[in-house]
């Protein structure tokens, strides 16, 4: 009779992995379980080995920020919104950083390789509605617009989550895109409000 998998186990593993890549520990089979109470049979079990392993474990990243996204609020106010999900990024990656560092090393395959592009459309459509109510220009190409903003919450974070500045350092993640989607059309006053408005959600840590 096969045994139940436990969801607690994968995560375990798949969180030892990644922790392991941050502070430059070799990961091998047996290193991955030490100390873990499981046997290396459970690597088999649940990731059908440790290429498997891999491709999870960027994965995971992926999923965990699709569920924040999922979790974000939506408004009446689509410049709020797009803010939201910029500061939902950045929770999401303050909140894993081992696994948020995983999900751009391009050394690891996906499981799907549509992760990435699904978590960019939450974005997108952000933008796109944006755009659709006049915030921003009727030229302004909403995947454009998307990939900006999360270049702007991309290399804030990591140069806190996994780098060197403090946590203050993602202050500046408001005035840098009110400046942005000023530049894209938006009315510099109504703007500011709306971002503020979005950066205030809970989904940054500390706010």
């Amino acid at each position: 009779m096969a045994r139940t998998k436990d969801p607690a186990v994968r995560t375990l593993l798949i969180e030892r992995a990644a922790h392991m890549l941050r502070t430059r520990e070799p990961v091998t089979l047996r290193s991955l379980v030490a100390g873990t109470g499981v046997s290396t049979m459970a690597v088999y079990t649940y990731f059908g080995g440790m290429d498997g392993m891999w491709k999870a474990l960027r994965q995971e990243g992926f999923t965990r920020l699709a569920t924040r996204f999922a979790t974000t609020p939506t408004s009446q106010d689509p410049v709020q919104d797009l803010a939201a999900l910029i500061a939902a990024y950045l929770g999401n990656a303050l909140d894993h950083p081992d696994l948020y560092r995983v999900m751009f090393d391009a050394n690891f395959d996906l499981e799907d390789l549509k992760a990435a592009d699904a978590t960019l459309e939450h974005l997108v459509q952000a933008a796109q509605r944006g755009r659709e109510v006049g915030r921003f220009r009727a030229e302004i190409d909403p995947l454009e617009l998307a990939i900006q903003s999360w270049a702007i919450g991309h290399g804030l974070v990591s140069l806190v989550a996994n780098g060197p500045l403090p946590r203050q350092t993602l202050d500046h993640g408001a005035p840098m895109l009110t400046a942005l989607f000023v530049s894209m059309g938006d009315d510099p006053g109504r703007c500011r409000q709306s971002v503020m408005s979005g950066w205030k959600q809970p989904h940054l840590p500390g706010k």
